[in-house]
């Protein structure tokens, strides 16, 4: 690794560390219970093996069934008191792992839900799911169980180093020198185990973010057949992670085997010097049965840590990928000072050489001097080709992005010194696939405005001409609906966007493209329902259908993010070959039974 990366890389664990002990923080307290109990059990432990050397030399050696008993007795109130104290120490170092985790979830993804749209454009958001979840269980696992088991065997190596030291000093030395032995591999497979455990975390990701791609396109992939192609893809996603985590496998098992031929052979080569000791008188059996113990401790201890390093080295990796999303910057930027709308917003926008260009593509523009202004209440529509800037307006005009040049002014004051929650509340979208979220349907329809009462909810889907339908459902209003609305007709939906646009009673209408893909039954309920909506209302539409061009105030043409064009229908017909060829392209007259329908 070069120093450069190798250095930042070292910047970005202890930045990963500094965050991750700033959740702990708050619980100063529970961390201090959890100490107490960890040292206890510990002291506890360690007071075992002279309980095991006063069993052997002053019972058993002494043939006194009155002092056998007594030291049993004093055994059994030691296991007791371990036993008290290992539930306290479980309790306490579980409640935080559980609390810290829940503390990060929530951090993450209050975070995640404030960052602009363009940054979940550019990083998938299964893969970012699959860091709140997966990253953030491990993470629950290491500080709810592995940092607890590596103090507890670093206070037990370290105490019984000391009980080796006080029981015999020639037979420590051998064990001494053991450590280091063991401590160098240790840090060789540490750094190994850490790179490989972050590629793993993230071909896992991988694997979870495909998962949750192809089964939420589901009907996509069989209308298709694309089965067999989806199986091979995912069995390589699969093998990739699995070779990753193979690879760190085989590090950490080999750590592990290092350790038990070093520690074990040490403790071996001890019983045979202790046990000539104990032939030659030099030490008793009780002394050399508490060393014995204590270095079954002190080497157990040493391999427990060798395995909760590579727990932690995961761990690491996991933490920096939550730091990198707390990390992630929003583009869209508020206001020092925000300024104040009027209390009635009447719906005036003025766009002045707007120009913008997606991230994505940087040197295309979307959007390229455009300069246009919406009269309160009017309803202006959109029309142009695909690609003309059409939904981008939108975007922009909802501050989901910042136009590279110019200005848009709301109630004549520049949209980025608004608070965006003052901006957003002065819309109500209606797409052309409407979000509709799992759950009952009156949350859907109070999305917009929670606050909102029952009576206003059932006026405003009557409003939408959808109440009748949500009545004649088996639990009304507390139907739950599907993910994204599954089991409901396209005009369903959308009548259902239309009455929550109805509750949020937002000044300004956007309407992208909200009838075109609907029947014609579907379409004649819809449009009878945003008549109600557009009324006294500002509105832009984005337009394929002819009724709704028709029933504009005026239609502006867009073509590669410029204004090609403003007026009526009828003078656009006459005077822009642009709009002409569209209306010849793209609407056809019906019969009156029917009503205009886009081709």
């Amino acid at each position: 690794m070069m120093p450069e990366a190798e250095s930042s890389a070292n910047q970005d664990r202890w930045q990963a560390v500094t965050v991750m002990t700033a959740f702990l923080k708050p619980y100063r307290r529970q961390i201090s219970f959890a100490l107490a109990a960890l040292l206890f059990t510990a002291t506890i432990t360690l007071s075992i093996g002279q309980g095991v050397r006063l069993l052997i030399d002053q019972g058993f050696a002494t043939s006194s069934a009155p002092l056998l008993t007594q030291y049993v007795l004093i055994f059994f109130g030691l296991v007791v008191a371990l036993a008290v104290g290992t539930f306290t120490r479980y309790y306490w170092v579980t409640w935080l792992g559980e609390r810290v985790v829940a503390d990060i979830r929530d951090r993450v993804f209050k975070h995640l839900i404030e960052l602009h749209p363009g940054f979940f454009d550019q990083n998938r958001s299964l893969e970012i799911q699959s860091r709140l979840t997966a990253d953030t269980t491990l993470l629950q696992s290491v500080i709810g169980s592995s940092v607890s088991v590596a103090l507890r065997n670093m206070i037990m190596m370290t105490g019984g180093i000391i009980w080796l030291f006080i029981t015999n000093l020639k037979l420590s030395l051998i064990v001494l020198l053991s450590v280091p032995l063991v401590v160098t591999p240790i840090l060789v497979f540490g750094r190994r185990v850490r790179g490989l455990s972050r590629r793993s975390q993230d071909r896992v990701a991988d694997v979870g973010a495909y998962v949750g791609e192809v089964l939420g396109q589901i009907k996509t992939v069989q209308a298709y057949n694309h089965q067999d192609a989806d199986k091979q893809r995912f069995a390589k996603h699969v093998e990739n992670a699995f070779d990753i985590a193979k690879q760190r496998i085989v590090q950490r098992a080999l750590l592990i085997a290092v350790v038990i031929i070093l520690v074990l052979g040490a403790v071996g080569l001890m019983l045979w010097i202790g046990g000539m000791d104990v032939i030659e008188g030099n030490i008793s059996g009780g002394e050399l049965a508490a060393f014995v113990f204590y270095s079954v401790i002190v080497g157990s201890a040493v391999g427990s840590i060798s395995e909760v390093i590579g727990e932690l080295q995961r761990a690491a990796g996991a933490a920096e990928r939550i730091v990198e999303l707390l990390n992630a910057k929003s583009e869209i930027l508020q206001p020092a000072t925000p300024k104040n709308l009027p209390n009635n917003v009447t719906g005036h926008i003025r766009i002045d050489a707007l120009s913008f260009s997606y991230p994505s593509r940087p040197d295309v523009k979307a959007l390229n001097a455009l300069s246009l202004e919406v009269k309160p209440g009017e309803t202006l529509a959109l029309v142009g080709p695909s690609g003309a800037g059409k939904s981008t307006l939108f975007d922009l005009l909802l501050r989901f992005f910042d136009g590279v040049e110019g200005r848009i002014y709301l109630e004549g004051i520049d949209i980025r010194n608004l608070d965006t929650r003052a901006l957003r509340r002065c819309f109500a979208l209606v797409s052309q696939s409407p979000a509709l979220f799992y759950g009952p349907i009156a949350d859907n329809l109070k999305y917009g405005c929670p606050g909102a009462d029952d009576t206003a909810m059932l006026e405003a889907a009557k409003a939408a001409h959808i109440h009748d339908f949500i009545e004649q459902l088996p639990e009304g209003y507390a139907t739950r609906l599907g993910d994204a609305g599954l089991g409901l007709s396209g005009g369903q939906k959308q009548r259902l966007a239309i009455a929550r646009a109805i509750l949020a009673d937002a000044p300004i209408l956007l309407l992208d493209e909200a009838t075109s893909a609907l029947d014609a039954e579907s379409e004649y309920w819809v449009q009878k329902a945003l008549e109600d909506l557009m009324q006294d209302r500002t509105t832009l539409v984005i337009a394929h259908r002819l009724a709704t061009v028709k029933n504009a105030d005026r239609i502006a043409v867009l073509n590669a993010g410029q204004l090609e064009a403003i007026g009526s229908h009828e003078a656009l017909i006459a005077g822009n070959p642009l709009y002409a060829r569209l209306a010849s392209l793209q609407f056809r007259e019906t019969d009156s039974a029917s009503g205009d329908t886009a081709t």
